[in-house]
């Protein structure tokens, strides 16, 4: 299961556009030094996609006349790798792996977005779960409370 510790880093990285917002604004939204990945609602909230600062480079970048008034679905990536609060923080790693993504968003049942985790949180974490698995098992050998 994703600790709390994780949820609140995550929510406190997640920022969302709606998918008729303009690319300009989702561009905007990366002033945030945060930011990685915004990520793009539907209707009642629900995730429908992610965009990136390369998603939005790329599309701006061939801007001509009005073109640079484009919704944020145009760019957007609609095949979004997500994870549950439910999930272990194993099986979120894994999944990063396999898909190579470096921020993954959190959902809830209803597909509303709760965070977005990034793959250096997931390796914080069990980093922190092997050190202290380690500590415990070094104090069963050594002895220590278990007079």
């Amino acid at each position: 299961m994703i600790s709390k510790t994780l949820l609140e880093t995550a929510g406190n990285r997640l920022v969302t556009v709606d998918r008729s917002a303009r690319l300009i604004a989702a561009a905007q939204a990366f002033d945030h030094a945060q930011t990685r990945l915004i990520v793009v609602l539907g209707a009642g909230g629900a995730v429908v996609g992610v965009v990136s600062r390369t998603d939005i480079v790329s599309r701006i970048s061939r801007c001509t006349g009005c073109s640079c008034t484009e919704a944020v679905e145009t760019a957007m990536t609609a095949d979004v790798k997500t994870c549950a609060p439910s999930e272990s923080v194993e099986e979120v790693w894994t999944r990063m792996k396999q898909t190579g993504f470096m921020h993954m968003p959190v959902i809830d049942f209803a597909r509303r977005p709760l965070g977005v985790l990034a793959a250096r949180d997931i390796l914080e974490a069990l980093l922190d779960e092997r050190e202290h698995e380690e500590s415990v098992l070094m104090d069963y050998v050594m002895g220590i409370g278990y007079r």
